[in-house]
């Protein structure tokens, strides 16, 4: 919490407007921010000085770890953020590879999950992280991108959050996500959770120990039309950090893929001021 609150009050004080081409909006931007999360001790990273959704966060993970490329099948888990992109962005709508209707094209879980490769066939970037952990291995290389320049025009949205790198010590799971681009009022939160439950999960379902995420972003940024929220919400006094119980029959990547929902994840001891609805730039 610490940590969020301090980002957003950097950006305010030491950041420089920059034009956003994309959503036409201009950006209080800063470069540069490491946040943790200390997922071993159950630190769980959620907002208090807003009412923060974790449960449309998981989803929205959830969703990724299953390959969805459909606005659909996350709204069938609960998680409405994909709506915007697969239907209202005009590049995307105007792009020939769109499918229809919520399509979301080759982006995010689809390259986790469905890497092509130049034979014609495709690559379980995240079968291969989960086959190596559960043996105790670590190749240096345990690495889930969703990153891939060639198909960038396959898709409706670049990954903001596109890599995370597992590192195993001993029976220790650690995960490091690199994030390019971040809407640190109305998404940081989300990739906050996102990347804390990402390591839980893993740890998990490999048998080993969470450690520590390490979250790495490069381009921080608060909207001109989030601006005067973001200073409402700097003024409200934190909560203590709430706990997050993972369902214990969530044993395998089986599990994640067919039966695991939003439900499986139970919040304990949130306190929260009331939520802020900030502006979504397309």
């Amino acid at each position: 919490m610490k940590q969020y609150l301090q980002l957003c009050q950097r950006i305010i004080e030491h950041g420089t407007w920059v034009e956003n081409a994309r959503t036409g909006t201009r950006c209080l931007t800063v470069v540069n921010a490491d946040l943790e999360y200390d997922v071993a001790n159950n630190q769980f990273p959620l907002l208090t000085t807003r009412k923060s959704y974790y449960k449309a966060a998981i989803a929205e993970l959830l969703g990724y770890l299953r390959g969805y490329d459909s606005a659909a099948q996350f709204r069938a888990l609960g998680c409405n953020t994909w709506n915007a992109n697969a239907n209202e962005n005009r590049a995307w709508l105007a792009n020939p590879h769109r499918k229809g209707e919520d399509d979301m094209g080759r982006v995010y879980g689809v390259q986790g999950r469905r890497w092509q490769k130049p034979d014609g066939t495709t690559l379980d970037q995240l079968q291969k992280v989960v086959t190596n952990l559960s043996q105790g291995i670590d190749d240096r290389a345990e690495i889930l991108t969703f990153y891939n320049p060639g198909e960038f025009e396959l898709g409706c949205l670049r990954p903001c959050m596109h890599t995370h790198t597992f590192s195993l010590l001993g029976d220790t799971l650690y995960l490091t996500s690199y994030q390019r681009s971040c809407d640190v009022p109305l998404g940081l939160n989300f990739n906050q959770v996102q990347c804390f439950v990402l390591l839980a999960l893993m740890a998990q379902i490999t048998g080993l120990k969470p450690g520590k995420v390490y979250h790495k972003i490069v381009n921080a940024h608060i909207y001109e039309n989030q601006l005067e929220l973001m200073k409402m919400q700097l003024q409200r006094e934190p909560y203590p950090s709430p706990r997050l119980t993972v369902n214990p029959q969530i044993r395998s990547l089986a599990d994640l893929e067919t039966w695991v929902t939003p439900d499986d994840f139970v919040l304990h001891d949130y306190q929260c001021h009331p939520p802020i609805k900030y502006p979504f730039s397309v």
